[in-house]
């Protein structure tokens, strides 16, 4: 089991964190956000955290370890702070620039510490032979992993049920002046059974699912329930062979071997990665932020 943080980051920054709160620097802007996650104290002062701070977000609800899509609040913010802007991730000869935005329910459109997944996302496909591999990234969001997979080669299916979020991504697409990511408006369940019916294959499968969600005609996810049946079905959507799996959870109390254990059920894993990510505080208070796994086959 490995901890895992992203080094490659230059434009983003954990600056602290503490007292269920993080102070996070994207590019020019630092904001203060919540984290269920960061029981503990803060090193820095609440008189710094307020001098650094562009914008702070104040969720409405007062459960302190449940941070969802659907907890709602607002941005406290000074007249310097734009209600979006670019943020730019370099790793190797990938170049990345990505819209952020403040968003209601606290999010800003990326998840800084995929950092990793997206070198290993990128360090894949460009040492593949084939000339153009197929990738379904699902539960997609904003698409930083889609366009990084586009980015190396692939050909790209994006997967939300978020109609925001897909026109999100494919801003993300044209700021990276890439084209033809197909944007799929749907249901993930749906799509990967239709998928299923129809015989497609993938070289390539990124799975990010959310603790809980709904798609666009009301259908109920929670992550504990369908995991096993929608990594069931993407063993049969991979490739048998020059192929990847990622899988991410951030669901507080599931350990990385939950993900290892569902995905030995249905693949033949010779060494997967698995364990934890964390981003790497400037005060040496790192914070968890999720569990992961991977592999190729």
């Amino acid at each position: 089991m490995e901890l895992l943080y992203p080094s490659s980051w230059t434009e983003y920054e954990l600056l602290d964190c503490g007292n269920f709160e993080k102070l996070e620097r994207f590019g020019e802007f630092i904001l203060i956000r919540p984290e269920p996650q960061a029981i503990w104290q803060k090193s820095l002062e609440e008189s710094e955290w307020k001098k650094k701070a562009h914008a702070k977000f104040v969720r409405e609800q007062t459960d302190k370890f449940r941070f969802t899509d659907d907890v709602k609040g607002g941005w406290s913010k000074n007249p310097a702070m734009p209600e979006s802007w670019n943020i730019k991730y370099k790793y190797n000869s990938l170049n990345l620039t990505l819209r952020l935005a403040l968003t209601g329910f606290g999010h800003v459109g990326i998840f800084p510490e995929q950092g990793n997944n997206w070198n290993f996302i990128y360090d894949t496909i460009t040492d593949w032979k084939a000339q153009k591999p197929k990738v379904l990234n699902l539960f997609a969001y904003t698409g930083a992993a889609s366009v990084v997979a586009r980015s190396a080669g692939a050909e790209v299916i994006h997967c939300d049920a978020s109609r925001p979020g897909l026109n999100w991504a494919n801003e993300n697409m044209r700021l990276n002046n890439l084209a033809d990511i197909r944007w799929v408006y749907e249901d993930a369940f749906k799509f990967v059974k239709r998928e299923l019916k129809r015989g497609n294959k993938y070289q390539g499968i990124i799975m990010d699912p959310p603790p809980y969600g709904r798609g666009p005609e009301g259908e109920k996810w929670t992550l504990q329930e369908q995991l096993d049946e929608i990594i069931s079905m993407a063993s049969e959507l991979l490739e048998k062979k020059n192929s990847f799996f990622v899988l991410n959870m951030y669901a507080i109390g599931l350990s990385a071997l939950v993900g290892l254990n569902v995905a030995k059920t249905h693949f033949k894993i010779g060494n997967p990665e698995y364990g934890e990510f964390f981003l790497k505080s400037a005060q040496d208070k790192d914070l968890p932020m999720g569990t992961f796994l991977r592999f190729k086959i």
